[in-house]
Parts: C-alpha cells; sequence; structure tokens
C-alpha cells in the first residue's frame, strides 16, 4: 500500500535531489478563484517524472542497482529515470519507440542512459523493454503503475499544502494515474478537505472512462496534443488509488489545451507541454467548478518539442478567434486583390498569409481564388469582418 510514511520517506529522499518547485499566483487567467500554479514544468529535468523515478530506484536492493535498471518512455520518465540512474551511478536502459521527437530522444541520451529505439509505437517498445528485463536480469521501473513510483509523485502533493495551505482545490493532470494516486493520497491524508481533480484528454480518457464504468477498460486508440499523458490502459494500482482518493475526473478537448498553453506562455512566461496544461485547460473551459475557491493548477512538465509548440500555439490562436482563415472568388483582373485587401484593411486585420490561385478548378474562367490568413482580435472581431465583406459583396467560406 501507498503509505504516509512511504510519503514521507520520499520527500526525505528527494530533499537536495530535486527542485521545490514554486507555487506561483496567476495573472489574468481566470477571475472565478484565487488560481495558483504549482511550476514542476521548472523541475530538474523539465517534469515531475523525475520525482517518482528517483525514488523508485534508490529504494532498489543493492543487487537490483547492480543489475541495472530499464524503462519504457518516449517522454519524460525515460529522461528522469535516466537522471536518476546517473545520479547513483547504475546502468540504465531506455526503450524507445523509434518515431519519437529527435529531442526527447537526444534529452535521454545525454543523461547517460543506453537508448534502444524500437520500431512501432509504445507497446513495441514495452515489449522489448520486457524480453530485456527478463534476458537481462534488469529492474523494471514502471511509468505509474508502482507504489513507489506513486510515492515519489506525491511529495508536490505535500509541498502544496506547505507553499499554499489555504488550498480548497488541487487540479492535475492524469494518464496512466501515478501522479494523481501520490498526491491525492498525501492531501486526503493531511487536509481531507481539499479536492484532488484529475484531468485527462479528451482523446485519451482512459481513466475516465475506468472510474465511469467502474472497471479498468482499453482503450482501442488514442490521439492527443497532450503526448505525456497519452496512455491505453490506466494501471490496476492507481484505477484503485483513483476510485478511493480522487473527487472527480473530467476531459478537455484538444482546442482547450491548446488554448491553455498559449495562455499560460503569455500570461505567466512559462512553457508547457500539453500534458502539463491540462490542469488549467479544465479551470479555463469551466469544467470545474471553481468559483469563489483558491485553486492550484499543477503544470507537470514543459518538455514540448519546439516544433510541436509552433502547430500548439497556432491552434490556440485560432481557438482564441486570433486567427482566422477564410477564402472567397475574385475576377481575374487588375487591381481586384488590391481592392480586396483594402476591405481587410479597413477592418483593422493583420494579414499573415495570402494564396492566389488561377488554376483552380472549383473557379470558373476568368475568376480566381483567394485564400487568407489573417490575424484578429477575437471572435467578435471575425464576425464583425465577415459581416463587413458580406456588405462590400464578398461570399467568404471558412
Amino acid at each position: 500500500m501507498l503509505t504516509m510514511e512511504m510519503l514521507q520517506d520520499a520527500q526525505r529522499v528527494l530533499s537536495g535531489v530535486i527542485n521545490k518547485t514554486p507555487v506561483i499566483p496567476s495573472t489574468g487567467i481566470t477571475q472565478d478563484c484565487r488560481l495558483f500554479l504549482k511550476a514542476d514544468c521548472l523541475q530538474k529535468t523539465g517534469a515531475f517524472k523525475l520525482r517518482g523515478a528517483y525514488y523508485k530506484i534508490a529504494t532498489l536492493s543493492d543487487e537490483e542497482k547492480r543489475r541495472g535498471v530499464i524503462a519504457c518512455s518516449a517522454g519524460n520518465h525515460a529522461q528522469g529515470v535516466a537522471y536518476a540512474a546517473r545520479d547513483m551511478g547504475i546502468h540504465a536502459v531506455i526503450c524507445i519507440p523509434a518515431g519519437a521527437p529527435l529531442s526527447k530522444i537526444e534529452a535521454t541520451r545525454s543523461y547517460g542512459a543506453e537508448v534502444v529505439l524500437v520500431p512501432g509505437v509504445y507497446d513495441d517498445a514495452y515489449a522489448e523493454a520486457i524480453r530485456l528485463r527478463d534476458e537481462k536480469g534488469y529492474t523494471f521501473i514502471h511509468p505509474f503503475n508502482d507504489y513507489s513510483i506513486m510515492a515519489g509523485q506525491g511529495t508536490i502533493g505535500l509541498e502544496i499544502l506547505e507553499q499554499l495551505p489555504e488550498v480548497d482545490v488541487i487540479v492535475t493532470a492524469i494518464g496512466g494515474g501515478g501522479l494523481i494516486s501520490g498526491v491525492a493520497r498525501a492531501v486526503k491524508e493531511l487536509k481531507p478537505s481539499c479536492q484532488v481533480i484529475g484531468v485527462q484528454a479528451e482523446g485519451a480518457a482512459s481513466m475516465y472512462e475506468a472510474l465511469r464504468q467502474d472497471k479498468i477498460i482499453t482503450l482501442p486508440k488514442v490521439g492527443t496534443i497532450a503526448d505525456g499523458i497519452q496512455v491505453k490502459t490506466a494501471g490496476e494500482l492507481t484505477f484503485d488509488m483513483c476510485r478511493k482518493y480522487v473527487d472527480k475526473v473530467v476531459t478537455v478537448s484538444e482546442s482547450e489545451i491548446a488554448a491553455a498553453i498559449l495562455t499560460i506562455l503569455e500570461k505567466q512566461k512559462l512553457i508547457t507541454e500539453g500534458a502539463g496544461a491540462v490542469s488549467v485547460a479544465a479551470v479555463m473551459s469551466g469544467k470545474i467548478d471553481v468559483r469563489g475557491k483558491t485553486v492550484c493548477a499543477l503544470l507537470s512538465g514543459g518538455n514540448v518539442d519546439v516544433t510541436m509548440l509552433e502547430r500548439i500555439i497556432k491552434h490556440g490562436l485560432t481557438a482564441e478567434g486570433r486567427i482566422a482563415s477564410f477564402s472567397t472568388v475574385l475576377p481575374d483582373q487588375p487591381n481586384a486583390l488590391a481592392t480586396y485587401l483594402a476591405v481587410l484593411s479597413h477592418e483593422g486585420v493583420n494579414v499573415l498569409e495570402v494564396y492566389h490561385e488561377r488554376s483552380s478548378m472549383k473557379v470558373g474562367v476568368g475568376s480566381c481564388r483567394v485564400r487568407m490568413v489573417v490575424e484578429t482580435r477575437n471572435h467578435q472581431h471575425i464576425q464583425q469582418l465577415y459581416s463587413y465583406l458580406a456588405e462590400k459583396g464578398y461570399t467568404i467560406k471558412e
């Protein structure tokens, strides 16, 4: 079982190893509550996963340490295991799907781990890790379904209660459930009145569905920009912990996640990955009743691939009505485009991209299709723009 003694021991072991990350008051994210952000995106290795991995490896026997450890991950767990093993002088092998972002592969290597690239997806990498464990005698470090892992992650709950004792609600991401299990166990022991609410992406809601159906289920497929919580099957141990200690689990959409990442970047100057931002997404979207309460949302990680971040930001801008994309048909004659651009200028939009197609088979001879991407203030501004264009005789297709 996960006991308070384990949580306190984890806090002792991790003291001086990890960063005690700050609890930051938010500025302008929501007006409904007093919102604070627990910024574990500022943790060593860039995510909370170091806590559980380090504590688990620290509690291994001398013989287990001598044989080395193995893990399967394409992201934060891999880096946490690699960092902890290097710090303790233990050989670490990490099986990673070959299609994982190069930045994550190189980050894992940079901590000294032996990386094994496995063709296929996570399940293939997991199978290879188990095969190597059995062949070489390594100790497998599970990313979530382990009480020692939960204890390490639960030190976040202990820190929040120390840093923000008046907290009414703690909101955190759920993937396999290791993080919320540890946090909820600590919080419910020390402050039972504090709600612990979990958040999953709609495209990977395995724990949400398991709790709804009161049994562990395996999703046929998962897909989300919050790749750190993209888990098909919740853990058996974490499922039981969530049933016992977690007050509620909600889901958020891809657009809500993207909007949260963008808001955290603009308002707090912090970079979060998709999994790190789902807690804020749940608050922003009203999925949780936080009116008048003191709320702490956990930013669990900040390891987002730069190219992915660019796409996410564009998605977030579109979701907030700050980018609009639309097309119209113009006569193929001099000044037609210039006149159209002048009309757009009248409405105060900033043109980002222009696509001028003469050869499209979807328009008649003597006409051309023009697609625009413009910067706008909000959704109301977009509707104002469309109304003005219609008034000037332009037919708009989004």
